[in-house]
């Protein structure tokens, strides 16, 4: 049963990461297993460089949370707990831009396959209209209802 659930919606309340690893502020849409995401990283971010830019590490990142929001997200909708889960690979990653403290990002994330616990979603990280990042992502979800021998 789905329960009733408004956006845009804090992103904390869908995914285990708290600061000063949580990077993402709210869950603006998610529909059809894919998201859009926003955020604006603090100048106090651990992922910030001295200059204020953004490491390229964390646009990765981002990718990464933006899945577990929309993973969080579709849990939460169908009354079920959120699960933990880890990024487990990165293909076809394009750099194409920076970004900044205090800029609004948009991060678009849509699932494109799953299957026995793994993931694969490919996103992009939108800084001010243009795609500063985009790549796939492979991630393992873990079930904690069941034990493996």
């Amino acid at each position: 049963m789905k329960n009733n659930i408004t956006l845009p919606m804090p992103a904390a309340n869908l995914i285990p990461h708290r600061p000063p690893m949580q990077l993402l502020d709210t869950l603006i849409s998610c529909a059809d297993a894919a998201g859009v995401i926003e955020t604006t990283l603090s100048v106090n971010s651990i992922l910030a460089n001295l200059d204020g830019t953004l490491d390229e590490v964390t646009l990765v990142e981002l990718l990464a949370q933006s899945y577990a929001v929309i993973k969080g997200y579709d849990d939460m909708l169908h009354g079920n707990e959120i699960k933990k889960g880890f990024l487990v690979g990165i293909r076809k990653l394009r750099i194409t831009g920076r970004a900044s403290v205090g800029e609004k990002l948009q991060i678009h994330i849509r699932t494109v396959g799953s299957f026995e616990g793994f993931a694969v979603a490919e996103g992009e990280v939108i800084s001010t209209g243009k795609t500063i990042a985009s790549g796939s992502i492979k991630l393992w979800i873990v079930d904690g209802g069941k034990q493996h021998d």
